[in-house]
Order: C-alpha cells, then structure tokens, then sequence
C-alpha cells in the first residue's frame, strides 16, 4: 500500500466518523409498543371496561368512514355527465369533510388508550359498506352508493352513541352526536336532492 493510499484510506475514515451522527438508522425493528385491541388505560375517569367498550365502537364507525371517505374521492375523479362540475365539487367537498371525522375518531379511540385503525386494508376489512367496482359508473349509480355507505355510517354511529351515552362517557357520545351524526345527516340532504326528478328549467 503506497502513501496516497494510506492517506485517502484515512481521509475517507475521518469524514464518516465525522458524520456519524447524522446518519439515519434505516431498517429497524421491534416489537409493537402496544397490540391492537388493547388498552393502555389513561387518566380520564372512566373504567378501563368502558374504554374498551367505547373503543370497538368507534373503530367500526372509523372504518366506515374511512371507506365512506374514499368512495367520495373515487367518485370526484370518475363523475361524469351534465352535472360533472357541480358533482365535482360537492364531492371533493364531502370528502374533505369525511377526512376531518376520520381523524377526529381515530383520535378519540387512541385518548381512550385504544389503538384506532389506521391503514386502508384493515377498514376495508372491518367496513360493512358494500364495495363498489373498480370501473366507473353514472352518477345517480354514485350518489345512490353514498346515500348507502352514508347509512352504514349512521347506524354505527346511532348504535355507538347511544351505547356510550349510557356507559357515561360523554365524550365519545358527544364527538358521535355531534360532529359525526350532523355531518352525515347534512351531506345524505345534498346527496339525496340530487336524485329528484324535477325539470330544471320549465315546470311540466
């Protein structure tokens, strides 16, 4: 090994301890810090039982919501038709909306010290909503699809509601009331007008 080899050998040995730490620790592992249907029981006064209770609730209402919230998106793409515009916008609107319930829920289950679902296959799995198809469809075909969905919503959320409100906590119940039961109501009013059949211009 020549000098020049030697040298650069000890450069390039000086500039990687000389950025050590600023390297990031790619692939690591561990165990999870917390399973899924556990609960990690906080300081909020209310039963370690009722937590649970509350917590299986509203992930069922997340998962509809969450499968709801896409099916808004799906639709904002694919509509078609005179009132492409209109429905365009009003989609895209709803799903914003959805989004806000989405993490409003998953952040009630996790102060409940529950694990709320997260990833898209998982509320796939849970929603009861039926799966629309991959292709596109006319849009009274979608707006008939959302009113669906948006009644899986409410009657998760009614049943969830109801439930908490008896078990006294009054925060899932309040979050279900309302924010999630008010916003669904409100968007099935400006789905469901759109599928009276009255003229546009001239009364028959």
């Amino acid at each position: 090994m020549n000098r020049r080899t030697v040298h650069e050998d000890l450069k390039a040995s000086s500039s990687a301890a000389d950025t050590e730490r600023a390297r990031p620790n790619l692939h690591q592992h561990a165990r999870e810090i917390q399973p899924f249907g556990k609960i990690a029981k906080l300081p909020i006064a209310l039963d370690e039982t009722v937590c649970a209770s509350s917590v299986e609730l509203l992930n069922q209402v997340l998962a509809d919501t969450m499968v709801l919230r896409d099916m808004y998106k799906k639709h904002h793409w694919q509509v078609a038709g005179e009132t492409f515009y209109q429905l365009h916008l009003l989609f895209d609107t709803h799903y914003g909306e959805q989004a806000n319930l989405v993490d409003a829920l998953a952040e009630r289950i996790q102060a409940l010290g529950g694990i709320s679902l997260a990833m898209g296959v998982d509320a796939a799995e849970t929603s009861l909503i039926p799966r629309p198809p991959r292709g596109r469809e006319e849009a009274p075909v979608q707006i008939s699809r959302l009113l669906e969905a948006h009644e899986f919503v409410l009657r998760a959320a009614r049943t969830a509601a109801r439930q908490s409100a008896e078990a006294g906590d009054d925060g899932t119940n309040d979050l279900l009331a309302s924010q999630v039961i008010r916003a669904n109501e409100l968007q099935v009013w400006f789905l469901a007008e759109h599928l009276v059949d009255v003229p546009l211009a001239r009364v028959d």
